[in-house]
């Protein structure tokens, strides 16, 4: 990454005040608001969203970052180079105190396939300069794209090195696919703890979310490209589906829970660099969508929480005769038309869901397996896969996360048979810190009845992939422990896909 400190562009703002950021002042009366940084996502060939949030004291309880009973007008700036000698793009946008002081700016007239460079202005102070880029234009395929995955952060299990390493790496996209915070309280001994108790409230989620965000590390990623991101559980609360919880801690009457998703949904959205079209609307939010990269990728950000049905069998890992019932569903119906829509349009030479859980079989010797992930919802995930062999879908491949260990698998299209044909690739992330440091172990876990895992590894870190037009490479990045701060990374295993060809081949 390339140096975006905060000292590096207070100092090229004061030497542009009076162009455009004026009011420069180092002397401004009002605390320093850009304490959780900035970000981008949901790029565009035009456009791209910018993200910030004012908050010059995070950690208030009332949720509020510090910042008066008052909205906020903050200017912002996009330019092609770091220094901001020629704009592209400037204007003005509210900060609303009934949003936490979020900004979703969309940054439109933009060149395709461009790299540019975003900061925002408010209360006589300017942010850190971020880093950003467009897509393609729909009918190019544009540069080779260099994409980062990861998911499960957990600020207690751990340091968020991980998201320094992956910034370093020059990414220019990032996907985040799910438990960006943790909802638990503050637990003793614990590597680092939460602030307060489990969260419920809307003042609790803007507070974790601002805990968060106020890590160096997670700011470098977010400062390094833009994101695109979808959540898993832990953003509302462990394992829940639909409006079911997985269990009564702490009890919560149905109005309040009801109460505590529509919290954790609006504080989602204030966090995130996402468009307006994802506002949540009450105790929802609408997050499936498709971002085309030219003709070189789709991504089908997939919501697999919102609209699943109930773990079957109680959940947990089972042998469970309803996991087969075809009626089950882990998208919902809509999500699952729209998804083979999607499929159908041949965009791009590939075709990536990016989503939250394990997706290709994975049985211990007993046939048990996990009820939360696709293993759960065996019809769904078969009618999605013969969704995408009728459309004749040259390139499915599946992007998943937590499960905090790296896996490399193949998409079979009959599990029970070895031999069947290979039909899609599946490459999971490990955790950013979730699970704590891990161990040195590649051995995969009930390989024997499954042979189409290929790779497992348990350590933290991230998927770093090179997109072409030839092939999809992937490097397994880990880091060697977050119970300490720093360390370095090193690529586990690397693979490739080659297109028109489904699987995996070792480098």
């Amino acid at each position: 990454m390339r140096s975006l400190h905060r000292r590096t562009f207070v100092l090229g703002g004061l030497a542009i005040a009076g162009t455009a950021l004026t009011g420069v002042s180092a002397f401004a009366a009002a605390p320093y608001p850009f304490k959780l940084g900035v970000a981008s996502g949901d790029p565009e060939s035009d456009s791209v969203v910018l993200w910030t949030r004012l908050a010059p004291t995070p950690l208030n309880a009332d949720g509020q970052g510090g910042m008066a009973n008052a909205d906020v007008v903050v200017d912002w700036q996009v330019s092609t180079s770091s220094s901001f000698s020629t704009l592209v793009a400037s204007g003005q946008v509210t900060a609303r105190y009934a949003d936490a002081h979020s900004v979703h700016v969309i940054a439109g007239g933009l060149a395709a396939d461009a790299d540019y460079y975003y900061r925002f202005r408010a209360q006589g102070h300017i942010s850190p300069v971020g880093r950003t880029r467009t897509a393609p234009a729909p009918t190019t395929f544009g540069r080779d794209l260099v994409m980062a995955f990861a998911s499960c952060s957990n600020w207690q299990a751990g340091y968020f090195t991980a998201y320094r390493r992956l910034a370093e790496d020059n990414p220019g996209l990032v996907l985040h696919l799910g438990d960006y915070i943790y909802e638990g309280g503050a637990t003793a001994g614990s590597v680092r703890e939460h602030v307060g108790a489990e969260i419920v409230s809307l003042a609790d989620y803007r507070r974790r979310y601002a805990l968060y965000k106020s890590d160096p590390d997670l700011q470098a990623a977010h400062a390094a490209a833009p994101w695109l991101v979808v959540p898993d559980d832990h953003e509302v609360e462990n394992n829940y589906a639909t409006n079911v919880r997985a269990d009564s801690s702490p009890a919560l009457t149905a109005a309040q829970w009801t109460a505590r998703r529509t919290a954790a949904y609006k504080a989602y959205y204030e966090n995130l660099p996402l468009r307006p079209a994802q506002t949540p609307n009450g105790n929802s939010i609408p997050l499936y969508r498709r971002i085309r990269w030219g003709r070189l990728a789709t991504f089908h950000m997939l919501d697999t929480r919102q609209f699943r049905d109930d773990q079957a069998c109680g959940d947990g890992w089972k042998v469970c005769a309803d996991a087969d019932l075809p009626a089950r569903s882990l998208t919902g119906p809509a999500q699952e038309a729209w998804l083979l829509d999607g499929l159908a349009q041949h965009y791009g030479t590939w075709d990536i869901l990016g989503q939250q859980v394990f997706f290709a079989r994975q049985f211990d010797a007993a046939g048990a397996a996990s009820m939360d992930a696709w293993d759960g919802y065996r019809g769904s995930r078969a009618r999605i896969q013969q969704g995408w062999r009728d459309r004749a879908v040259r390139n499915p491949l599946v992007l998943t996360g937590d499960v905090h260990k790296s896996w490399a698998n193949e998409l079979k299209a009959d599990y029970a048979n070895p031999n069947s044909a290979t039909i899609g690739t599946e490459l999971v992330c490990t955790s950013i810190s979730s699970g704590g440091d891990g161990s040195a172990t590649t051995t995969i876990p009930n390989a024997a009845t499954n042979p189409h895992l290929k790779f497992y590894a348990d350590r933290r870190g991230y998927v770093r992939t090179t997109i072409s037009q030839a092939q999809v490479r992937a490097d397994f990045r880990a880091v060697g422990a977050v119970t300490e701060h720093g360390a370095a990374v090193s690529t586990l295993r690397s693979y490739v896909i080659q297109d028109g060809l489904p699987g995996l081949q070792q480098v």
